[in-house]
């Protein structure tokens, strides 16, 4: 029985972090755009990743599949 009055203020304690965090996030903007994450996995914007040597090699790879012979 003794563990209970230990129990019960630690959970009101986590229950009342969760809430407050909760609220923290929603004023902060966090769930403000729910969209544009999930579309902006679609959009190319990887170039800058890509090594400036490879890009020259597959322009060079792609110009010549396309001249006609």
């Amino acid at each position: 029985m003794d563990i209970i009055f230990l129990l019960i203020p630690i959970a009101i304690i986590l229950v009342s972090f969760a809430i407050w965090a909760f609220f923290y996030s929603v004023n902060s903007g966090q769930f403000e755009d729910l969209e544009s994450p999930a579309h902006s996995i679609l959009f190319e914007d990887d170039d800058h990743l890509i090594p400036d040597d490879l890009k020259d090699k597959a322009k060079d790879k792609n110009s010549d599949e396309h001249k006609p012979e």
